[in-house]
C-alpha cells in the first residue's frame, strides 16, 4: 500500500489545482494565492462554517458552499468571486454592519469597502447593545462589537486551553458570548491565558491597558484597573 495521499484535481477560477484528498476549498485556493475572505475561520481553530463569508460557487449549484469546511472533489469547478458570490458576501456584511459596531474590526471594514456594501441598507435594524464588562484585571469585554465568530469559545475549549470558561448565552438575535450562568470572569473557570483575546477579530476582547490608553485613562487609572485587592479572610 502506498504511503502517499491520494490527490484530487479541480478547477478554481479557471486554474487547475491538484491537492491531497480532504483538503478544503479554502486551503486549495490558498495554494494558488487566491484570496477567499474569512471571519469565523482562523488557522488555530476548528472550522465550523458559521459566518458564511467564505461561500463559493461550486459547479453552479443551487446553494453556495462554505469554502472553509467543504472538501475538494475530483472535477469540481469552483468560482470564488462571481456575481452570486459577491451578492451573498455583500448582504452578509451589510447585515453585520447594521447590528454590530465594527469600528475596531479593520479587516471586516476592508471587506465592506471591497464589496461596496451599502452601510445604510437596513436603517431600522436593531443594534446589539451590550454593556462593557470590566470584571477582571486583564482584559475588557465589549460584546457590542462581537460578531459571534466563536473563535474565543473554541480557543477556551478543545482547540487550545480546555478551560471551558466561555459559552453562548440566550438565543436568536440576543445570542451573545458569556460565561456559564453569566458569572463574572474571576468566578468562572478562566485562567486568564489571553488566548481568547488573541483570536478576537473585532475588538470585543481587548487587553485592559490597550483599552485604557485608547480611552485616555491616566497612569493612576491604568494601575488601579489592572490591580484587584485580594479579599481578606474574615477573622474567626
Amino acid at each position: 500500500m502506498s504511503d502517499t495521499l491520494e490527490h484530487v484535481t479541480l478547477t478554481i477560477d479557471g486554474a487547475e489545482v491538484s491537492v491531497p484528498q480532504g483538503t478544503t476549498i479554502l486551503e486549495a485556493a490558498r495554494t494558488i494565492d487566491q484570496d477567499i475572505p474569512v471571519i469565523c475561520y482562523h488557522d488555530a481553530t476548528t472550522s465550523n462554517g458559521l459566518c458564511r463569508i467564505c461561500v463559493v460557487d461550486v459547479n453552479g449549484g443551487r446553494l453556495l458552499q462554505p469554502a472553509c469546511i467543504v472538501p475538494c472533489q475530483n472535477g469540481m469547478v469552483v468560482q470564488t468571486r462571481n456575481e452570486r458570490v459577491e451578492r451573498s458576501r455583500r448582504t452578509i456584511l451589510e447585515m453585520l454592519d447594521s447590528a454590530v459596531d465594527l469600528a475596531q474590526a479593520p479587516k471586516i471594514e476592508a471587506m465592506l469597502e471591497d464589496y461596496q456594501a451599502e452601510r445604510d441598507r437596513f436603517p431600522g435594524a436593531e443594534r446589539r447593545g451590550q454593556p462593557v464588562l470590566d470584571d477582571n484585571p486583564f482584559y475588557m469585554r465589549d460584546y457590542s462589537q462581537c460578531v459571534l465568530c466563536w473563535r474565543c469559545v473554541q480557543m477556551c475549549a478543545e482547540d487550545a486551553q480546555y478551560t471551558f470558561a466561555l459559552t453562548f448565552g440566550e438565543r436568536g438575535f440576543h445570542t451573545h458570548i458569556s460565561t456559564a450562568f453569566e458569572v463574572p470572569m474571576p468566578e468562572s473557570t478562566c485562567v486568564f491565558c489571553g488566548q481568547c483575546v488573541s483570536v478576537c477579530p473585532t475588538g470585543a476582547l481587548k487587553p485592559k491597558i490597550e483599552f485604557g490608553l485608547e480611552h485616555g485613562w491616566s497612569l493612576e487609572q491604568l494601575r488601579a484597573s489592572t490591580r484587584r485587592e485580594k479579599k481578606r479572610r474574615p477573622k474567626e
